[in-house]
């Protein structure tokens, strides 16, 4: 709920009224429509800006919705606001609404306007075959989770490089460091299995193709914002960071 000022004047400054509440009350209707306005205004800036980066990216052809985009933008914003993104330069969107088949990760410079990688990126094994459709936040679930994160920095795993991420959302991905949920690189997944009826799955992890490991990885790590996007009722209805 916007917060109202509050104006206290005597009703014997204030010619037609009669009570110092009605001042109080027309004061508070006031500040509260310029909050709206205001909202209104952030959601259509956040939606124009979304727009014009899907368009000029061509984003449509290479399969990824302008609601995702949209919804990254979104939540991209509200982070920053918070002071959590460090590197406000890359924005990356895993779009889990499509086939694991499809090149669904995308790494977007929202400096220069360019699309920095589009590739395979792998769901957990108990989120679906092809197609994610469950996820968790639970220890152990093996499914993906949806939402922000941001970035953390990289370490040296069973998958080699890795990419340590911090899940922003309550209840939706803030148990990623505990599950080790993390980017690296995988060879069940990329262009060789392109003809297979579905990618290779991770335990939950974001994987990548073992050959875009470290570009991938040397890209996003420290800091930048990742959204991993599926067009679940229950999470865009209750998702924070989805809201202005």
């Amino acid at each position: 709920m916007p917060l109202l000022s509050i104006l206290i004047v005597s009703s014997s400054f204030v010619p037609g009224f009669t009570n110092p509440n009605d001042v109080v009350v027309a004061s508070a209707v006031v500040n509260d429509s310029n909050s709206t306005n205001n909202v209104v205004d952030e959601k259509a800036t956040i939606v124009a800006a979304a727009a014009e980066l899907y368009n000029e990216l061509d984003l449509g052809s290479k399969g990824v919705s302008i609601e995702a985009i949209e919804y990254a933008y979104t939540g991209y914003t509200n982070l920053k606001r918070r002071g959590v993104v460090k590197n406000e330069n890359i924005l990356t969107v895993v779009d889990f609404s499509q086939s694991s088949r499809k090149k669904r990760l995308y790494i977007i410079d929202m400096n220069t306007k360019k699309l920095l990688v589009n590739t395979y990126v792998a769901h957990g094994k108990n989120t679906g075959v092809d197609m994610a459709t469950q996820f968790s936040n639970t220890h152990e679930s093996l499914q993906s989770s949806l939402g922000f994160y941001v970035t953390k920095g990289t370490y040296f795993g069973k998958h080699g490089l890795s990419l340590r991420l911090s899940g922003q959302e309550e209840g939706w991905n803030s148990n990623a460091e505990q599950r080790a949920v993390v980017v690296h690189g995988a060879n069940y997944i990329g262009e060789h299995r392109k003809g297979a009826a579905y990618m290779g799955r991770s335990f939950g992890c974001p994987a990548v193709p073992e050959e875009y490991k470290e570009k991938v990885i040397n890209l996003i790590k420290d800091g930048s914002v990742m959204f991993i996007y599926h067009p679940s009722a229950k999470y865009l209805n209750t998702s924070k960071l989805l809201s202005i």
